[in-house]
């Protein structure tokens, strides 16, 4: 027979009663340290100490998620800051050679990116336009390239990149950045800095 089923209470009706009544070990103290409960590397625990050691964990994890989102403010505020700066000297660039000029030096410096370009997709350029209807459905890529089209886009073999495509208005045009880190650009990272310089070079080039 069912061991379960010889229990004479409903578990579930102590589940509720205790759910509703918060109180109910403060009226029976001596209940916290009778009551034992399994544990995997100490045996057997008391009610007490399980609390405090869920209590623990809990603090622990607050802390790791607020130090992630301290890290993530400061990299937010990092990547304003300098975008800020760059915008700045892009809105001084006379052509478009002196655009990609700045445009490359700022993002390899701040970054070390290893290549950073913009570039013009021809119809009659198949590498490309696979890329651009491709891999670029949805506006953006992040992550890793094949070998033909690494080669096609940067002239050479990468680790992982950044791919967008920029407004109508500037034509078929790719902003393409590259990093040798295979890890660094993945498909789960967001698009907040790449955003911004996409708006931006939207914003530019046609007047260029």
């Amino acid at each position: 027979m069912n061991k379960k089923a010889e229990l004479p209470f409903d578990e579930v009706l102590i589940r509720e009663y205790l759910l509703d009544n918060p109180d109910f070990f403060a009226r029976y103290p001596e209940l916290l340290l009778a009551m034992r409960i399994p544990h995997e590397q100490r045996g057997a625990v008391s009610l007490v100490e399980r609390r405090q050691e869920m209590l623990r964990s809990r603090v622990t994890q607050l802390e790791e998620e607020i130090t992630s989102l301290l890290a993530m403010a400061s990299r937010n505020e990092q990547i304003y800051m300098f975008n800020t700066a760059l915008s700045l000297k892009l809105l001084q660039a006379e052509d478009l050679g002196d655009l990609r000029q700045i445009l490359s030096s700022e993002l390899q410096k701040q970054f070390q990116f290893t290549h950073v370009r913009l570039i013009t997709v021809h119809d009659i350029d198949s590498e490309l336009s696979n890329i651009w209807s491709e891999r670029l459905k949805q506006g953006y890529y992040f992550g890793r390239l094949t070998q033909n089209e690494s080669k096609r886009l940067f002239g050479c073999e990468v680790g992982s990149v950044a791919l967008s495509r920029l407004s109508q208005q500037c034509g078929q045009v790719i902003f393409a950045i590259a990093s040798q880190d295979p890890m660094h650009f993945h498909p789960e990272m967001d698009n907040l800095l790449l955003d911004q310089l996409k708006q931006l070079l939207d914003h530019l080039l046609p007047k260029l």
